[in-house]
């Protein structure tokens, strides 16, 4: 029900977007976030925005440069991601759920994932 798109190969420094579609009212009707994992570690999450677009909390490793924008009206939810590191590169999931949450068990929806690689 959900599909993530926008990743891809980066320098360090630079800028993606990814996109989260959900199917029916995935997106809309439920608390989305963002998770990566990258090779070998657990999933880590990135960062959570409530139903109607307020409620935004970040993980401390992307605060600042990492921001979340849900638009409602398409039913999607987007990753802004600036000043990208080499410690950011791994595969980035969109989770819904109902219930905010920093750790991914409680997400009912998840995505295949986006591959994001940074080089230095």
């Amino acid at each position: 029900q959900l599909a993530e798109s926008g990743g891809g190969l980066v320098q360090t420094g630079g800028s993606l977007r990814l996109s989260c579609v959900g199917s029916g009212d995935t997106v809309s009707t439920y608390i989305m976030a963002w998770f990566r994992q990258a090779p070998g570690k657990k999933r880590e999450f990135v960062g959570t925005v409530g139903r109607t677009g307020g409620d935004i909390v970040y993980a401390d490793s992307v605060k600042g440069r990492f921001t979340i924008i849900r638009e409602v009206i398409e039913d999607t939810v987007h990753l802004q991601m600036s000043s990208l590191k080499p410690e950011d590169t791994a595969i980035y999931y969109c989770a819904a759920g109902r219930f905010l949450s920093i750790v991914p068990e409680p997400y009912d929806y998840w995505g295949q994932g986006t591959q994001v690689t940074v080089s230095s």
